[in-house]
């Protein structure tokens, strides 16, 4: 994540240079997008070779990369003495209605249909599986390729009606006739299995009645046979072979609820330990916990915690520090977090302060008051690392997103818009000077940019926003959610296109 060798701190990579790759859903100019079809979810699979997203119409769309068979001639690939760099490329696969909307009786309360989260679970044999999750319910799904089969010899065949029998009837009721003297001989219907697959979804399970508040995360434990589904007060931990008992491991309901002071933001196992997790509050603290302690997790191992400056408390403060989302880094050593105004780098060794801090969108903090008025403030934005840990990703306001060096000495702070053209309202950030090994426990911001202007110079636009994005797990790609449509983006490290350059 923050690469050092032998003492010695390793020279930061280049900044990446971001290039448009695919746009799925693309809408024309003044096209008017649907609620239920913006994107709610978005996940690569552990190998890449898959995408999902979900949608706010409860339905899940799955893609598959289709740049992993190499056309190329073998005699032509001979003939090149350098490597053609590739990017990862994707095609529509299936989709399935996941979610429906429900209605709680007992509660008189309407249950939205939106997929708040996907999670891929472990293949096998040659069948995907994954989570889906709404407000209430998680969905465990199989989607498997299965050969077309056809029924042939009929009986009673259209050309042979006149000998057998005939078909006859209105408004779709079939009147079968028979000849008097009966039918002579009968031959039994057979079933051929043409070369023709579908791929059908099936529902395995259904885990439900297990959440009295909002779901607003699923994670799967590296064991492949557990996961947590978690809402604003509990974390459940369930089996994904029992779908009616599930078991509570963290519970931050107070007695009573006038002493409730924090709820449960996002949680997410550790990638390789099975038995710890984390999961974060809107006071802006994250707690990892081991299940091998307690039964009920009450007490957590860690807590990552940054105490705010004396006398910069204000109105806002706490607000904007709940953190929206949590992702841990592929080794697990480190986690990013974000809150409204930053991302946020944290060492598992360290609890005090993060490694890094991320400044998203500064220019906004004289704007919080009308963030306030019209809800803004409130939005949930999302954040991913890459497979490599040099690099963290989130989204912002005008359909931006942006992409930042956590290498030691890393200066790189990319804006990229969701567009066919991402680089066109990039600007020039400011800045830093490289740090010595001894700065590395020290905390490190930037990314800021003129309280007076944003990223493209002019005002925001609110109403568009990127809240879901994931960073292919491993290459350099970005899969981001504007509204109804899904942009993909591939980066190139500017060495190694000078390096490929001079090769030819």
């Amino acid at each position: 994540m923050i690469p050092v060798a032998n003492g010695d701190v390793c020279t930061p990579p280049s900044p990446l240079e971001w290039k448009f790759s695919q746009v799925f859903g693309e809408r024309t100019a003044g096209e008017e997008v649907q609620e239920v079809d913006i994107i709610s979810a978005i996940e690569f699979d552990k190998s890449g070779e898959h995408l999902a997203t979900g949608d706010r119409g409860g339905r899940v769309v799955l893609f598959e990369r289709t740049d992993g068979k190499d056309q190329t001639i073998r005699k032509d690939r001979e003939k090149m003495d350098y490597s053609v760099p590739r990017h990862p490329e994707f095609r529509y696969k299936t989709e399935f209605q996941s979610h429906e909307p429900e209605f709680d009786y007992l509660k008189s309360l309407e249950i939205e249909e939106k997929i708040n989260k996907v999670r891929w679970c472990q293949s096998a044999n040659g069948a995907l599986f994954l989570l889906s999750t709404n407000d209430k319910t998680v969905k465990y799904w199989k989607v498997q390729e299965k050969k077309v089969k056809k029924v042939c010899d009929m009986n009673l065949a259209s050309s042979a009606s006149s000998g057998n029998g005939s078909l006859s009837g209105c408004n779709g009721v079939v009147d079968l006739k028979f000849p008097p003297g009966g039918i002579s001989s009968l031959r039994l219907p057979v079933v051929v299995v043409g070369h023709e697959t579908n791929l059908v979804p099936r529902c395995r399970r259904i885990y439900a009645h297990a959440h009295d508040y909002h779901i607003n995360s699923i994670s799967n434990n590296s064991d492949g046979e557990t996961f947590i589904s978690a809402d604003d007060l509990r974390i459940n931990l369930w089996n994904l072979e029992i779908s009616n008992q599930s078991f509570n491991i963290v519970d931050v309901k107070p007695v009573n609820m006038e002493d409730l002071t924090e709820v449960i933001t996002s949680a997410e196992f550790h990638p390789t330990h099975c038995n710890t997790l984390a999961y974060s509050s809107s006071k802006g603290t994250i707690r990892l916990i081991d299940m091998r302690q307690s039964a009920l997790c009450d007490t957590h191992a860690k807590l990552f915690e940054e105490h705010e400056a004396p006398g910069s408390r204000s109105f806002f403060t706490e607000i904007i520090a709940s953190i929206s989302d949590i992702k841990f880094g592929k080794d697990g050593r480190y986690i990013l977090s974000r809150d409204y105004m930053t991302l946020k780098l944290w060492d598992l060794n360290m609890e005090s302060r993060p490694v890094a801090t991320f400044q998203v969108h500064e220019y906004l903090r004289p704007k919080l008051c009308d963030l306030y008025e019209n809800d803004s403030i409130f939005d949930k934005f999302e954040c991913c690392l890459s497979g490599d840990g040099l690099r963290v990703a989130t989204g912002s306001y005008s359909n931006l997103f942006r992409v930042f060096g956590c290498a030691l000495g890393s200066n790189e702070a990319t804006t990229l818009e969701a567009s066919k053209n991402p680089t066109r309202r990039q600007t020039q950030m400011p800045s830093r000077p490289s740090r010595s090994l001894a700065s590395l426990a020290r905390a490190r911001r930037r990314g800021g940019e003129s309280p007076t202007i944003d990223a493209n110079g002019g005002a925001y636009d609110f109403s568009t926003k990127l809240l879901h994005l994931a960073w292919h797990p491993n290459s350099n790609a970005l899969a981001c959610a504007a509204a109804n449509s899904l942009y993909m983006y591939y980066a190139e490290d500017g060495t190694q296109n000078d390096t490929a350059q001079n090769t030819q």
